[in-house]
């Protein structure tokens, strides 16, 4: 077993497509559009087969947390560069542009090399090597 997709909300597909292939080299697929229920979606998907659905909603109500917050249940999404370079390097792009680095980058105690961002909708992202 795997796990074939994670999917998030977003009030912007656009901005949230973007910033996954801008940063993170994601390619997006087809827009899907289901007008009858007010949703549409589009999965972005990377280079290791994983794969983030962005979904859009004009007739359901998503809860809005505040950006980086730690929730229960899904808390943030973790992405391997390959190495403590990488993610010096993406570090300071994504500050350099103006999204907000959180912590690191650093050293864990568990021995992970990571920084933490947020995307366009402030759900916290690990960078790590």
């Amino acid at each position: 077993m795997r796990i074939d997709h994670i999917a998030l909300w977003t009030t912007d597909l656009e901005r949230c497509k973007a910033f996954y292939s801008t940063y993170f080299g994601a390619t997006a697929g087809a827009h899907y559009v289901n007008a009858a229920k007010g949703f549409e979606s589009c999965f972005l998907s990377f280079e290791s087969g994983a794969r983030i659905e962005v979904m859009r909603t004009t007739t359901l109500a998503p809860v809005t947390a505040e950006p980086g917050a730690h929730r229960m249940g899904l808390t943030h999404i973790a992405i391997g560069l390959g190495s403590d370079r990488r993610v010096d390097e993406l570090a300071l792009r994504l500050r350099r542009d103006g999204h907000p680095i959180l912590d690191g980058p650093r050293r864990t105690g568990d021995g992970y090399y990571e920084a933490v961002t947020l995307d366009p909708d402030g759900n916290r992202i690990e960078i790590t090597a």
